[in-house]
């Protein structure tokens, strides 16, 4: 089905904490708008076990405020849209965003389609996906109640995850390629009072090994050049994300790693597209980072209108 006849003043794609941060503020601008998502709404923040940062909500999981957000943009009589996004045109006054199932024309476009889980392309990481190599503690820990488990990573996520699976584990390495953590200190100071959680510093991992799951990995110390395998049931990988940009290539203007570089009002090098959200060049990827963009994107696509 084509909507083709119609112009819109305004296309969301994504449905992350930016996407529907842009859907609230749209509709209270009385635009005519629509906001597609391939999958659930909510974006990465739905695999998130606690958030204790957002303004207003002392603690909740990141499902819980995913759906906050999404009743927030149902009860003002949005929509959104299941529908992944396969072909954009964005040259021209008038913008043409093909989906699955629909064609739509528009003035604007924000583009929110945040990141994905980085792998670390190690031996064996392929191979056991889904048999024992997650990227989401929250999603698949519960399955090794009781076993022992490695996170490899040294950010918010590594921490968050390794202090989650230390609550049913038995044991839980954290691998970190440093002797120092990224990770905000709140949450340092939380890892390092969990008695069955062990840092391996200035460690990376080479491979997965085992037989139908994982049953261990080989790791290597960066320091002493010492090499050494571990027994593990799981391998949780939280080393970062990446923009999920690819479609978008030679569209807008992004840097080497795939961000989308914008202005300060989210507006990218194409006049009438927006970037706001994970998927954005800028310095820290948050809830409430993502959420803000949307806010000033869609006061950027006002202006612009």
């Amino acid at each position: 089905m084509e909507q083709e006849e119609k112009i819109l003043d305004l296309v969301i794609i994504g449905a992350g904490p930016a996407g529907m941060a842009a859907a609230i503020y749209a509709k209270r601008a009385m635009m005519d708008f629509v906001i597609l998502e391939k999958a659930f709404p909510g974006g990465q923040i739905t695999n998130t076990y606690e958030i204790e940062n957002y303004p207003g909500i002392k603690t909740a999981s990141g499902f819980e405020l995913s759906n906050l957000f999404r009743e927030h943009v149902e009860e003002l009589g949005v929509e959104i849209l299941t529908e992944e996004v396969e072909e954009l045109v964005l040259e021209g006054a008038v913008k043409k965003v093909v989906g699955s199932y629909n064609t739509y024309l528009a003035k604007t476009v924000i583009l929110a389609m945040g990141a994905s889980w980085k792998k670390l392309g190690v031996k064996g990481e392929e191979f056991y996906m889904g048999r024992g190599v997650s990227y989401c503690a929250t999603c698949d820990g519960a399955f090794y109640r009781g076993k022992k488990t490695l996170v490899v990573g040294g950010g918010d996520v590594a921490v968050e995850d390794a202090i989650y699976l230390a609550r049913m584990c038995e044991k839980v390495y954290l691998v970190h390629r440093r002797n120092e953590l990224r990770a905000v200190k709140v949450l340092q100071e939380k890892l390092f009072g969990t008695p069955n959680i062990e840092v391996l510093w200035d460690t990376e991992m080479d491979e997965i090994q085992g037989g139908e799951f994982v049953e261990k990995v080989r790791l290597h110390n960066n320091k002493t050049r010492e090499t050494r395998e571990l027994d593990v049931d799981g391998v949780f990988v939280a080393v970062g994300s990446t923009p999920n940009t690819k479609f978008l290539a030679g569209k807008v203007e992004m840097d080497a790693a795939g961000w989308i570089r914008t202005g300060e009002n989210c507006m990218t090098n194409v006049e009438g597209v927006f970037a706001a959200g994970d998927l954005r060049q800028k310095t820290l990827r948050q809830v409430i980072t993502a959420a803000g963009d949307g806010a000033t994107a869609v006061y950027g696509v006002e202006r612009f209108l």
